[in-house]
């Protein structure tokens, strides 16, 4: 698959970084949850039309890598 997407009427790349961390990062992110948080986290993406590169959930923080359309806001 190619890095770019292609719309109607453009082309673009828009690929982000997403960490997302735990309050005074406590380990809580432990048995069934990650899974759970997974799941949850794919689900969304599905919903907007991305593209999950990579996620890796550990015990304190979450990475999420992924390829998101050019009309689509981060913030969403």
């Amino acid at each position: 698959m190619s890095r770019f997407r292609k719309l109607s009427q453009k082309i673009g790349s828009c690929q982000y970084h997403i960490v997302w961390v735990l309050k005074y990062r406590f380990r809580i992110l432990t048995g069934e949850v990650p899974s759970k948080v997974a799941n949850c986290i794919r689900s969304f993406s599905e919903q907007k039309g991305c593209e999950m590169t990579e996620l890796n959930v550990r015990h304190d923080h979450v990475h999420l890598l992924a390829m998101v359309p050019p009309k689509i806001s981060i913030s969403d």
